[in-house]
């Protein structure tokens, strides 16, 4: 091929000089027929194939590895046909008779003939794309994979991560709560890929039959669904581009956290930190840009969905209820039933519907009991010697003031000082810990040791009015007397003892 100098010497030449094609060939050394070429382009244009190359050990097969490339297609990546095992299948099922080369060619072609192209998108405000991810972390001290729901805002590139031990209907509804209290709104859709958690069914006609439980999360946020097509990705490039940058920025180096609650603190001030980013082709910040999403967003919030899943369940003698191969505790008062509406929370609360019931963490463990000590109180109450033994109360970690009440209870009372105790304990049922707490460590210091004086100086504590403890209204309290020994007392005791 001639160079780009020589086309400028022969062009100049001809054009402006005004010598001959013939004159120019005999000066240049070249043939007329490439002197007449260089005229008709300004440099070098170039090998243009005018027919298809031919090929006549590989055209009879053609058709066989265009066929076994498309059913390809529709196989697991992992399991499609490389380059060499058509070659293979040719030889030996077709009797191909070229070399490998060949086929490697013709393969590298078809596959960059049929790559797919995509338009440039633009991204109104308002709208949201939702997909899991997965990492390794280490969570209290055990390397596990980490489960990690990821919110991309595609028009200000605003996102929300948050980490999960599995992906679980919980885990998306609990996602998606936390997501929507960051952004202090609900986008007007959001755009999925075709997850079982929301889709039961996808219907001859292509439209969606949503589960039970994202019915009921779209229903409480009145957000809009979009789905991308069965297994094409692209569709929510934002949010796949979303899930590798969390992985590679938030979760590198191999993030180590006492708990899942810390990990997701650590998300969550990563994701507030890119708000201050400037991305390229962009003006504003991240932060600016979300300030046109959530003018889009649907407003106000409403309060937080319940993040459970709903399945009925019974109660055995042990007051636990079972759910995915593991045992939570409910209110003894349930026992032997069967109950309609038992849940299990993403943060892990298998609960009943009951106002002041606190439940146990969700157990992503198998085969796991997980209790509440607050269920069994009422039933320990009235079988106090089973207080010692109770599985449920092994692992209570309690203030120190508990013990040294119980101590007291029992060397005042005996076996009516331990059901007291139990009762001094049903308060946690109804206050939180430190006021209880602090009404033990009252009641020690006054000497009044009994349920009743714990409760009424709780009940002063948070009511904040003074305690009137007046010991004269409560006469079946014991009351301790404190006095200082003098030394001539005790110089008597010894001469008693000596005597």
């Amino acid at each position: 091929m001639k160079s780009v100098e020589i086309y400028a010497r022969v062009r100049h030449a001809v054009l402006i000089e005004g010598i001959s094609e013939r004159a120019a060939a005999e000066r240049f050394g070249i043939n007329a027929r490439t002197v007449s070429k260089m005229l008709k382009f300004s440099v070098p244009p170039g090998y243009v194939r005018t027919k298809p190359p031919f090929r006549p050990k590989l055209d009879a097969f053609v058709g066989i590895i265009d066929a076994i490339l498309a059913a390809d297609k529709e196989q697991p990546k992992k399991q499609r046909h490389t380059s060499k095992r058509i070659f293979e299948r040719l030889r030996d099922e077709h009797g191909f008779t070229g070399k490998v080369t060949i086929v490697k060619d013709y393969v590298a072609g078809w596959r960059q003939r049929s790559q797919e192209m995509f338009v440039p998108l633009m991204h109104p405000p308002g709208h949201a794309q939702v997909d899991f991810g997965e990492a390794i972390g280490v969570i209290g001290g055990v390397e596990r994979r980490i489960h990690f729901l990821a919110m991309d805002l595609p028009h200000s590139d605003a996102i929300f991560v948050a980490g999960y031990p599995a992906e679980t209907t919980e885990a998306f509804c609990d996602g998606h709560v936390r997501a929507f209290a960051f952004f202090d709104g609900v986008p007007q859709s959001i755009l999925y890929d075709n997850t079982k958690i929301a889709v039961a069914r996808i219907l001859g006609d292509g439209k969606r039959q949503r589960t039970r439980v994202f019915s009921e999360l779209q229903s409480h946020y009145l957000f809009t669904d979009r789905y991308g097509r069965p297994g094409k990705g692209n569709d929510k490039g934002k949010v796949e581009g979303l899930v590798g940058y969390a992985r590679r920025n938030f979760m590198v180096p191999v993030p180590v956290f006492e708990s899942f609650e810390a990990l997701n603190a650590h998300l969550l001030d990563s994701c507030r930190k890119r708000l201050a980013d400037r991305l390229r082709g962009h003006d504003g910040t991240i932060g600016e840009r979300l300030a046109h999403d959530l003018a889009a967003f649907q407003t106000p919030l409403p309060a937080p969905y319940d993040a459970c899943e709903k399945k009925p369940g019974s109660v055995n003698s042990l007051s636990l209820v079972r759910y995915r191969n593991n045992d939570y505790s409910v209110p003894t008062a349930y026992g032997h039933r069967q109950v309609s509406d038992p849940r299990v929370c993403a943060r892990g609360r298998p609960r009943l519907r009951r106002r002041g019931d606190r439940a146990p963490s969700r157990s992503y463990e198998r085969e796991d009991f997980v209790f509440n000590p607050l269920h069994y109180l009422a039933l320990i109450e009235q079988k106090t010697n089973a207080l010692d033994q109770a599985a449920p109360l092994a692992d209570w970690k309690l203030p120190e003031e508990f013990a040294t009440l119980r101590r007291l209870l029992e060397a005042r009372m005996g076996k009516k000082g331990k059901r007291e105790f139990v009762q001094v304990l049903r308060l946690l049922e109804a206050f939180e810990i430190g006021d209880v707490a602090a009404g033990v460590r009252d009641a020690i210091a006054r000497g009044a040791v009994g349920f009743d004086a714990v409760k009424h100086l709780v009940l002063a504590r948070i009511e904040r009015r003074p305690p009137r403890l007046d010991m004269t209204i409560y006469p079946y309290l014991p009351r301790a007397t404190v006095a200082t020994t003098s030394a001539r007392s005790y110089m008597d005791l010894l001469a008693g003892v000596a005597a």
